[in-house]
């Protein structure tokens, strides 16, 4: 059975596997018209294509789309490795790519869909939930306000108005649902993988 520091490190390196990636094949298809037709989530051929569960995470629409993407790929692995998060938390996450990506369903009008922003939204929830189910006071509170500044944001995204939204300042529309749907996966998921190795 390895040590607790073993499996801290253990559990940084799948970590930051799963960020890298997320993050790496970005770069590669960025700029390509075929990556963006071929790759991007479309409701209408989730079932004959299901490689776009994964490969929409990797499609972005502008540069800056994904310089801010990437950016925050970096604070959610950041954050994972600070936070000690143990292997089964790299799993959850793994498991909350394509799940993001099937909530989606929920809102076949979103016709199209690239990008890593549901997919961090997801780490950052499997990293909330985790340090909410530790025993020490000051991880269950930052977990808890972690927690709390992804509902508000959720919420002020509103993504009930529709499946698209174009914020100031940048030069595509964003989806909402994707951050609600990859939050809701994150916090699934992590329960589900981190639930029994707490009882035991």
């Amino acid at each position: 059975m390895p040590s607790s520091a073993e499996s801290r490190r253990l559990g940084s390196i799948a970590w930051c596997a799963v960020g890298a990636l997320l993050a790496l094949p970005a770069l590669g298809v960025f700029d390509s018209a075929t990556a963006a037709r071929t790759l991007s989530w479309d409701p209408a051929l989730w079932w004959d294509q299901p490689w776009r569960w994964w490969s929409a995470a990797w499609v972005h629409l502008s540069r800056l789309h994904l310089l801010a993407n990437l950016s925050g790929a970096v604070l959610v692995v950041a954050l994972g490795v600070t936070a000690r998060l143990p292997v089964r938390a790299a799993v959850a996450w793994a498991l909350a790519w394509p799940a993001t990506h099937l909530g989606l369903l929920a809102m076949p009008e979103l016709t199209r869909y690239g990008g890593l922003s549901g997919v961090l939204h997801a780490g950052v929830a499997v990293a909330a939930t985790a340090m909410l189910l530790r025993s020490a006071r000051g991880e269950r509170l930052l977990g808890g306000a972690i927690a709390a500044v992804v509902v508000v944001k959720l919420l002020a995204e509103a993504p009930w108005r529709g499946p698209l939204q174009q914020p100031d300042g940048w030069d595509i529309a964003v989806a909402p649902l994707a951050h609600a749907t990859g939050a809701l996966a994150g916090t699934a998921l992590a329960l589900v993988c981190l639930l029994p190795g707490r009882r035991r």
